[in-house]
C-alpha cells in the first residue's frame, strides 16, 4: 500500500489547515442567493467560486452530489469540472454520494468515485454498509489498493434513522452490539489490520446525535490506528463548533468537522472571509 494512503493525507491536511471541510452543497436558494442559476452552468460556478474561495483557507472539500445529478449529464459535467480545479487546489476531496449495494454494482460505484485518473476522481467518497460490512468489499479493497478512502454511514443526524441504527445485531461476530457501534467495530478492525496510523477507512457520526445513545465507543475511534469521523450538521443543522470536543471525546482529533449552508449563506462576495472565520473557530476550539 503506498504511503499516499487517505489516512495519512487526511492528517496532514489537518495538521496544515485545520479540520474544516467545506460542503460544496448548491442548494437552489443558495444558487439564487449567489446570482446564478438553477443550471448545470451555475452549478459549475457556483463550485468554482467555493473551490477558489476555500483553498488556502481549509483543506477539504465535500460535494453533495445529489445537486448535480438531478441536472443530468450536464450537472456531472460541471461537477468533473470542478474536482479537477479542486485537484489542481491540492483540496482534498470527499466526494459525499452515500452509494450502497453489493457485488459488482458496489464495486462500480467505487470505480466511480476512487479510481486515480478517472473524470469523478475523489480522494473518498461516503458509503452506505446496511446491507453488511462484507457487502463493500470491492470499494474497501479498491481504496486500499489506490490511497483512497471511504467513509461508512454509522449514526447519522436525520431522527428517522434513529430506529435501524440503534437496533440490536442478532447473530454474528458483534451480536448484542447496536447496528451502528457494529459498523464502527468492523471499520476499526480493518483498520488495524491494515496497520496505519490514520486509518483510510472512516465513519460518519452526524453532529447532533450522542454517540453513547448509540452504543458507540469514542476512545475506540480513537485507538491506533485512529478511525477518521466525518461529522456533518454544524451550522444550519444546530451543531456548534464549540461542540466538537465534547461531542467527540477522544476522537475529536480525528475529526472532519463539515459545513455548507453555514458559511455557503455568506453570499460569493463573504464567502471567502465566512470560511476563514470557520477554521478559525475550528481551530481554537480543538486547540
Amino acid at each position: 500500500m503506498s504511503d499516499l494512503a487517505f489516512g495519512g493525507r487526511l492528517a496532514a491536511a489537518f495538521a496544515q489547515h485545520g479540520q474544516l471541510c467545506v460542503g460544496i452543497d448548491p442548494h437552489p436558494f443558495l444558487l439564487d442567493e449567489w446570482g446564478l442559476p438553477d443550471s448545470a452552468a451555475g452549478l459549475r460556478e457556483f463550485g468554482l467560486r467555493v473551490v477558489e474561495a476555500t483553498a488556502g483557507r481549509a483543506g477539504i472539500l465535500k460535494p453533495q452530489v445529489a445537486f448535480f445529478e438531478r441536472h443530468g449529464s450536464a450537472g456531472y459535467s460541471a461537477l468533473e469540472q470542478i474536482l479537477d480545479r479542486a485537484r489542481q487546489a491540492n483540496l482534498l476531496v470527499i466526494a459525499d454520494v452515500k452509494r450502497g449495494d453489493l457485488g459488482t454494482s458496489v464495486e462500480a460505484y467505487g470505480q466511480a468515485w476512487l479510481t486515480p485518473g478517472g473524470a469523478l476522481e475523489a480522494d473518498a467518497m461516503t458509503i452506505s454498509a446496511y446491507q453488511g460490512l462484507g457487502s463493500i468489499a470491492g470499494p474497501i479493497a479498491l481504496a486500499h489498493a489506490t490511497g483512497k478512502g471511504l467513509f461508512v454511514l454509522s449514526a447519522t443526524s436525520n431522527p428517522e434513522a434513529a430506529t435501524i441504527q440503534t437496533a440490536r445485531v442478532a447473530t454474528g461476530e458483534y451480536a448484542g452490539e447496536t447496528v451502528a457501534a457494529a459498523i464502527v467495530k468492523g471499520v476499526n478492525a480493518i483498520n488495524r489490520a491494515a496497520a496505519r496510523p490514520v486509518g483510510s477507512l472512516g465513519v460518519v457520526l452526524g453532529a447532533t446525535v450522542s454517540a453513547d445513545d448509540y452504543g458507540i465507543s469514542l476512545e475506540e475511534l480513537a485507538g491506533v490506528p485512529a478511525t477518521p469521523v466525518l461529522a456533518p450538521g454544524f451550522g444550519f443543522q444546530g451543531a456548534t463548533f464549540a461542540e466538537v470536543r465534547p461531542r467527540f471525546g477522544a476522537s475529536a482529533p480525528f475529526t472532519v468537522v463539515a459545513i455548507s449552508r453555514g458559511v455557503l449563506s455568506a453570499g460569493p462576495d463573504r464567502v471567502s472571509e465566512a470560511i476563514s472565520r470557520a477554521a478559525g473557530e475550528v481551530s481554537e476550539c480543538l486547540a
